[in-house]
């Protein structure tokens, strides 16, 4: 009896590789049309069938366990940011416990963004998307919701509308905490050093910045705003440092601008924290590492990261996929916080 046809032997009669003969016969991109149809005419020729295994292949590849996230980042900003390098160990700690697989993009624009979801749905190779950096309307929601892919997006579920799960962090609530905080120590002039305010967790943090200063009777706090880098985070504490009415604390909206922070108070010849107080947002490493240590809203990023990828892949296997919160940040006093010191006498 006559062995099994191997791809092998279809290859070699369709003058082609071994690989593009599995392309070819499993309906994958990535050889031409004249090309799958020589294939296919060798197959025929040769009497080839697919084994059992190679049906299980097939099937699992149409079902691939693999997550899309495309972010609008320089990528030289993102290899800086502690941030999204955590969220994606959270994500790839869920993959590693069933296989799956990332797939990552870097982007100028929200246009190239859909058109990067858009074009890895086609050629199915991903089960579905993790939104970031949620705008007001976001136009990204009803575009993968048009092309039907599975999306959990990472951010407030009050600027979706309800349409599509969701996971969150209080950001109201922890801004809260650190103004109180403080408010308490008898800062009465704080700032905050923020980020895109196009971005719905900026502005969601303005907002409840202004509210529980004005709650709490301090002077109207200012918040300038930043791409997030530490470039930036310098230039706008520089800002506020020169301003006539200088804060006595700033809260930045992450680790790296607060540590660029802290190299521009030593700049002006001000002692932190006893001329100026520091609070950093996310809490990573680099808050550990400078002198003295910052102290930070914490943020289990790792874990907000493991929830995203495991809501999306409920969601992909069709069990109940409810949006939910992840746990609030929380307040890490370390030495860059203090009460504020007497101010200089002017003349």
């Amino acid at each position: 009896m006559k062995e099994r046809v191997t791809i092998r032997e279809v290859a070699t009669l369709a003058g082609v590789s071994a690989g593009a003969v599995s392309l070819a016969l499993n309906d994958r991109p990535g050889v031409s049309e004249t090309t799958r149809q020589r294939i296919r005419a060798a197959a025929e020729q040769l009497g080839w069938v697919p084994s059992q295994a190679a049906r299980n292949l097939a099937a699992r590849a149409g079902r691939t366990d693999t997550i899309g996230l495309v972010i609008t980042r320089p990528a030289r900003q993102l290899g800086l940011e502690p941030f999204y390098m955590e969220f994606i160990s959270g994500i790839e700690s869920v993959l590693e416990e069933i296989e799956g697989s990332l797939l990552l993009r870097l982007v100028r624009d929200r246009e190239q963004e859909i058109a990067v979801h858009r074009a890895w749905w086609r050629d199915r190779r991903i089960c579905g998307s993790i939104l970031v950096d949620l705008t007001k309307s976001d136009l990204r929601i009803q575009a993968l919701a048009r092309l039907g892919i599975p999306t959990v997006v990472a951010g407030n579920p009050g600027l979706t509308g309800g349409s599509v799960a969701a996971v969150w962090t209080d950001d109201s609530a922890a801004v809260e905490e650190a103004v109180r905080y403080l408010a308490m120590l008898g800062h009465r002039r704080i700032a905050r050093v923020g980020g895109d305010p196009r971005l719905g967790h900026t502005a969601i943090r303005t907002r409840a910045l202004a509210a529980v200063a004005e709650q709490l009777g301090l002077e109207p706090p200012r918040s300038v705003p930043t791409d997030f880098s530490g470039q930036a985070g310098a230039r706008a504490t520089r800002m506020l440092l020169a301003s006539a009415n200088r804060p006595t604390a700033i809260i930045y909206d992450n680790d790296i601008m607060a540590v660029a922070g802290l190299a521009v108070a030593a700049e002006f010849g001000l002692h932190v924290p006893a001329d100026l107080s520091l609070i950093a947002w996310d809490d990573s490493q680099l808050c550990r590492l400078t002198h003295p240590a910052l102290s930070a809203m914490s943020h289990d990023v790792h874990g907000y990261g493991a929830l995203a990828a495991r809501t999306l892949f409920d969601l992909v296997h069709h069990r109940e996929a409810p949006s939910a919160p992840a746990p609030t940040p929380t307040l890490a006093p370390r030495g860059s916080s203090a009460p504020p010191g007497p101010r200089p006498a002017t003349h």
